[in-house]
């Protein structure tokens, strides 16, 4: 996906992720909280970091965290977020999540939620991540997943894209073993989450227009059995709601 049309999708729409309740919480954060806690990395790389959550949620693990965008009115909104939480000590920088800026082996964690799916070259993400890793150091993604079956994630990967142009590619959990076993990753923890969204929160988030929502509230109610199983429509008091699939995947570098 080209990074100018992320920085269009999001710079438009920073101040809305910030607000996004889905974004700002959830079980594969909370799940992500309580490891690092146990593991207390000493510095920490949030890639990709949106309206700045997992930076956030991290800080009391971790005493230096760096938050990264390539989205500038992201990163500055991110930068207001968590300086209005107390996140004083908080590095910010600009750059693109498969060139990293930074030296070989100089941070304990690395952590990226909710944005590898917009990125062109995943497992050059990974592998820049990696580089990055101090021996024993983890990697641990948080992303939208498809299913594993190939027609059902092209169709959910289309439903995506619709609403979200940026959209690049939800990968299946196999996809991530695969990137993580490549790039020397012992998979620590692989845990699936199934996420529900309003259809309208969704879709405001990205100021979508109200053709596209008919579009895609059609999609959710026509999908072919393994799409429906996978989005899962229901109504709850009068509004539309719907699944997504993520996983928190975290590998340790092996030495």
């Amino acid at each position: 996906m080209p990074d100018s049309l992320v920085q269009a999708q999001f710079g438009a729409h920073a101040a809305n992720y910030v607000a996004s309740a889905a974004h700002a919480a959830g079980e594969s954060l909370d799940c992500l909280r309580e490891w690092m806690a146990a593991r207390h990395p000493n510095r920490l790389l949030d890639i990709a970091t949106g309206g700045g959550h997992t930076a956030l949620a991290l800080g009391s693990a971790c005493p230096q965290v760096l938050a990264t965008d390539i989205t500038f009115p992201m990163l500055i909104a991110a930068r207001s977020f968590l300086h209005e939480h107390g996140a004083q000590a908080t590095t910010f920088v600009l750059h693109n999540a498969a060139q990293l800026p930074f030296s070989d082996a100089c941070f304990d964690a690395v952590t990226c939620r909710l944005a590898a799916h917009h990125f062109a070259a995943p497992g050059q993400f990974v592998s820049e991540s990696v580089r990055c890793l101090r021996t024993n150091g983890c990697l641990a993604v948080i992303d939208n997943v498809a299913p594993d079956n190939f027609a059902a994630a092209a169709l959910v990967n289309a439903f995506e894209k619709l609403r979200d142009p940026s959209h690049g590619r939800h990968q299946t959990a196999a996809d991530w073993h695969a990137m993580f076993a490549a790039n020397r990753l012992r998979v620590a923890l692989h845990q699936p989450y199934r996420k529900a969204l309003n259809f309208a929160d969704y879709c405001t988030r990205m100021s979508v227009p109200a053709h596209t929502r008919t579009q895609l509230s059609a999609l959710l109610a026509q999908a072919p059995a393994a799409v429906h199983s996978y989005f899962n429509p229901r109504t709850i008091n009068g509004a539309l709601w719907f699944d997504l699939h993520e996983i928190l995947i975290i590998g340790i570098l092996a030495d």
